[in-house]
Parts: structure tokens; C-alpha cells; sequence
């Protein structure tokens, strides 16, 4: 080869270097930067999406119009900013708020409110589903200080919804659609003034969520009526003013109210209640129960029936870990014609049998306590008498999952241990 071709050479091969080193710092510059959005002042009708990342400060009442839909991405906050209007939420339309693990959604108000006294919220309203919201998903979203009492001007009296009148705290959701599906799993609800979900129709899974700080003088975590079937499972639910869960088929909707409930921690549940109503599981008006696996530790009741009108003939009890600190308590427990006997319970009649054994939590906790402290853990320790007390064979109505928005939602498969939480 003589010395021309191999300069020709040379010089074709340096500029292909040159060309793919181009490519490469081509490839390697950053793009743009992308800044969540901030939206000063958010009121009124709302749809599409709430960009990832981004502030929506609502400062007047917003609805979801009926045919519409609100998707709320992954880290947005939803800052409830004005404190004399305390703003609701309607949804006409259907809701998704899709947070994750490490994003979630947060439904809440500025940090200078999170004060002791502001402990049961009241700053804002609720999300209040209107009778044609067929889709309603709470994903990895955090709710809290909210349960603000309705006025003449609240637009979930003016649209008849929830209990339509004036004078009531509102729930964290509410949702009636017997066609509809109503969906929260993975997410956190917290410091509100009353009810967690107040749910009187639909396809329901409700699962893997936390609940504490709720309720001031009534106030259920999950409340279900006639018209629902739901399969809620693995929840800790800490001192509910009064029920963990309240199950009824109060109103005679069709179908008759259908509850699975399997795998919760429920933890002084009721004391702050000023009747004794309940104090952990609540049965009354004929529901369909099933109850498997639950860890009920220093309830003011064990599983509590209205005697008067109790839950159906159908209804199955069992598996169910209970544990109190003091006798009083224990004794709360031992079954009568209130308290329902179930097949296979762990339950003694001695204070302080049967610890659990949490990874963190002092059993010994004022049981009238509502303050939550985040670094208690409710797992189970090894040699917890709680592992390998579940039953896992029996059905739950939504283990092909229900389809919302194109994704599908399935309850977990029941656990082997009681309570929502195995060893870590």
C-alpha cells in the first residue's frame, strides 16, 4: 500500500472518530430541565392531570364534572390553602391518584397548621363522590388534617350527597355508586375528624393502608353499608375514635353488603368513644362478614355485634389473635351475646397472655392515646405467637382483581400470620 492510500486512510478513520465521539457528547447532554408545575390558586371545575412533581394550591371548593376525569401523577401535592373556606372536593367525574412508594400523592395543608391543637384536622373538606363517579382510586396518596363540618354553602349539601345537610364533618372519601369501584391501597390516612371512608355502593378493595389520629367524638376508620361488596385486607388502624370497621347493611340497597375482611392490626380501637357503641369490629342490619386473621391488641371490644339486629346467618368468624394489657380489657373480649365467638381465636382470659410481640410498640400505651408515633413498627418479631395463626384457604371476592382506568387491582392473598404485618 503506498503512502498516499495510507494518509487517505488515516484521515477517513480520525473522522469517523470524530463523527462518533460527536454522536456520544450528543447523547450525553442534558436536556432541558423539567420543573414541576405550581398552580397558585385552584378552585373551581378541575380535570386531565396534575403534572408529576407538581403544587396545586386549592383555595376555593373544586369539583370533577360527571363525564370527566382528574389523573393525579406521582408526587403532586394538593395544598388545601384556604382556612375560611375550608375547600371540599366533588367528584362527579372519576379520580385517580396514582402516587408511589416513593412519591406519593399528598392531599394536605400547609406545614404551619400541623399543629398540636389542629391534631383531628378540620382544615378542609373530603373527597365526596357523586352518585355517577364510577371510578375512584387512591393510590400511594396520603390524606390528612381534613374532615371540615359542611355549612348551607358546602357543595356536598347543595348536591345532596353524603348526608346533605348542614353541621357534619365529612369523611376522608365518600363514595355510593353500586356500579361503580372504589379502590385504596398503599396509602396513609391520618389526623382527620371523622370518618376514614363512608361507603354506601360499589366493587371496594381497600388494602395495605394506615390509618391513625382520626376521629374526635364519633368516627369509624371504614364504614360500609348495603350496596358494597369489599375485600379489605392488611390495614393497621390505629385508635380510631370507635370502629376499625363498622359493617352494616343499614339502607337495604341491593346487593346485600358483603365484607371479607382478613389480615388487620387494629390497636386501642374505641376508647375515645363516649357510648360504647364498638371498639374494633363493628356487625349490625343483617351484613355478610367474613373475618379471618385479624389481630385485634387493646380494643376496647372484641368483635362486636348489635344484638338487636345482628349480621347474617352466613357470616364467618375466625383466626381471630387477641391480646390486652390490663383485665379490663381482657375481659372486653371474652364473648357473649355482643361480643361474637369465632372458630380457631387465640384468646385467654388473663391480662397480658398472648403478647404480639411488635418490632416496636409499647404494649403498655395509654389505650385512650391518639398521638402516633411514626417509628412504632407492627411487624412481628420472631417467635410471635401471632405467626402461623392465619388461615389461608378460604375466598376472597376480588382475587382476579377488578379493572379501573385499564389497571388492574387484586386483594392480596391471605398471610399465614395474624395481623396485616409478618416479620420483617
Amino acid at each position: 500500500m503506498n503512502n498516499l492510500k495510507m494518509k487517505n486512510l488515516f484521515v477517513i478513520a480520525s473522522l469517523a472518530i470524530f463523527a462518533l465521539a460527536g454522536c456520544s457528547d450528543d447523547k450525553n447532554e442534558p436536556g432541558p430541565e423539567v420543573v414541576p408545575p405550581v398552580e397558585e390558586s385552584v378552585s373551581g371545575e378541575v380535570s386531565g392531570t396534575w403534572t408529576k412533581g407538581g403544587t396545586y394550591k386549592v383555595t376555593g371548593h373544586i369539583q370533577i364534572p360527571e363525564g370527566k376525569s382528574l389523573t393525579i401523577e406521582e408526587g403532586v401535592t394538593v395544598l388545601f390553602s384556604d382556612s375560611v373556606v375550608k375547600p371540599e372536593v366533588v367528584v362527579k367525574g372519576n379520580l385517580y391518584s396514582l402516587g408511589t412508594s416513593e412519591a406519593p400523592v399528598k392531599f394536605t395543608v400547609p406545614d404551619a397548621w400541623k399543629t398540636v391543637a389542629n391534631q383531628f384536622g378540620n382544615l378542609w373538606g373530603g373527597l365526596i363522590a357523586g352518585p355517577n363517579c364510577t371510578e375512584f382510586v387512591l393510590s400511594h396518596t396520603i390524606l390528612e388534617y381534613g374532615g371540615a363540618v359542611t355549612t348551607e354553602e358546602s357543595p356536598s349539601v347543595k348536591a345532596g350527597l353524603y348526608k346533605a345537610e348542614a353541621g357534619e364533618h365529612v369523611p376522608v372519601a365518600y363514595f355510593l355508586n353500586i356500579a361503580g369501584k372504589f379502590i385504596v391501597v398503599n396509602s396513609i390516612i391520618r389526623n382527620f375528624n371523622e370518618d376514614g371512608f363512608y361507603i354506601e355502593g360499589g366493587k371496594v378493595i381497600i388494602a395495605n393502608n394506615m390509618f391513625y389520629t382520626t376521629g374526635v367524638s364519633g368516627g369509624d376508620a371504614i364504614n360500609i353499608k348495603s350496596g358494597v361488596q369489599a375485600d379489605v385486607a392488611f390495614n393497621v388502624i390505629y385508635s380510631p375514635n370507635t370502629n376499625a370497621l363498622k359493617l352494616s347493611n343499614s339502607g337495604e340497597r341491593s346487593p346485600q353488603a358483603y365484607v371479607v375482611g382478613y389480615n388487620n392490626t387494629i390497636i386501642n380501637a374505641g376508647w375515645r368513644r363516649p357510648t360504647t357503641k364498638g371498639g374494633s369490629i363493628w356487625l349490625e342490619a343483617r351484613v355478610r362478614a367474613d373475618l379471618y386473621n385479624n389481630l385485634l391488641a387493646n380494643d376496647r371490644f372484641g368483635i362486636k355485634r348489635n344484638a338487636g339486629d345482628a349480621e347474617d346467618d352466613r357470616s364467618v368468624i375466625s383466626n381471630t389473635f387477641y391480646y390486652g394489657a390490663d383485665q379490663t380489657t381482657t375481659d372486653q373480649f371474652q364473648p357473649s351475646a355482643e361480643i361474637v365467638k369465632g372458630v380457631n381465636d387465640l384468646l385467654s382470659a388473663k391480662a397480658g397472655e398472648n403478647d404480639p410481640k411488635f418490632v416496636n410498640y409499647p404494649l403498655t400505651t395509654a389505650t385512650n392515646n391518639a398521638a402516633f408515633d411514626t417509628k412504632w413498627d407492627f411487624h412481628l418479631q420472631a417467635g410471635s405467637p401471632a405467626i402461623g395463626r392465619g388461615k389461608t384457604d378460604f375466598t376472597r371476592l376480588y382475587a382476579e382483581g377488578l379493572v379501573v382506568n385499564g389497571v388492574t387491582y387484586k386483594s392480596p392473598a391471605p398471610a399465614n400470620y395474624a395481623g396485616a404485618l409478618g416479620t420483617k
